[in-house]
């Protein structure tokens, strides 16, 4: 449709459009392109290198659980390990976001003893994606908790909700018992406060790179009340 406006203005808009969709069209047929342009994104955005490159190994152990297998062959030794989780979720018959959400709130209440809303609340988000702002190891655990699952739901062969989310949970529970090892060892707990937001314009001070401290989960609930009670 606006490649049919006759104005000269519209010329630049277009030839952007046209740029675009090739870039689309050339991921589509290679996968890699896409992820070195979020690579990109993330290295304009500020972020270290080793942590863009746990984040999109991370991204790909998660889409493998989501994705069909098709689509999962096609993407290389790199990619595979982000993309499992939502193939196998899909494949396994999981069908609306309310699952995808369940399944995922398994896996980190047991990795984290947090949900998702909750962990993003610790790390002051609202509509931003929690694993943008995770640290390094957070970030680890996630994808051990999520390819743990993804080998279990395999190896039973797991098919239904029910038995998914068993998966879930005790794919969970490996990363869990691992969080608490590091935690033992270290002193340090591994739920960090910190996040990527940018500083805000009126000066105040964020919590980047902040010491970070493990709330409790009866905090994270509290708040959460606390704000539906306020927007009541």
């Amino acid at each position: 449709m606006i490649q049919s406006i006759p104005s000269p203005k519209a010329e630049p808009f277009k030839r952007w459009l046209a740029k675009v969709g090739k870039e689309r069209l050339d991921e589509i047929e290679n996968p890699e392109l896409a992820m070195g342009r979020m690579q990109e994104l993330y290295e304009k955005k500020g972020y270290p290198k080793e942590w863009i490159d746990k984040r999109l190994r991370g991204i790909a152990v998660r889409q493998d659980l989501t994705d069909d297998p098709q689509r999962r062959a096609k993407r290389s030794l790199f990619g595979r390990p982000a993309a499992q989780l939502l193939h196998q979720w899909k494949a396994r018959g999981v069908a609306s976001s309310v699952e995808f959400a369940i399944l995922t709130n398994e896996i980190m209440q047991g990795t984290f003893d947090l949900e998702v809303d909750e962990y993003k609340q610790v790390k002051s988000l609202a509509r931003e994606n929690l694993r943008d702002h995770m640290t390094d190891i957070e970030l680890i655990l996630t994808m051990l908790g999520e390819a743990t699952t993804t080998k279990l739901h395999r190896d039973r062969d797991s098919q239904g909700v029910a038995p998914l989310k068993k998966d879930a949970k005790d794919g969970g529970a490996v990363a869990g018992r691992t969080r608490k090892d590091i935690e033992q060892q270290s002193g340090q707990p591994v739920v960090s406060r910190s996040n990527y937001l940018p500083p805000p314009s009126d000066g105040a001070v964020l919590e980047n790179g902040a010491a970070s401290g493990k709330p409790t989960k009866r905090k994270a609930i509290a708040a959460r009340k606390k704000t539906k009670s306020e927007k009541a």
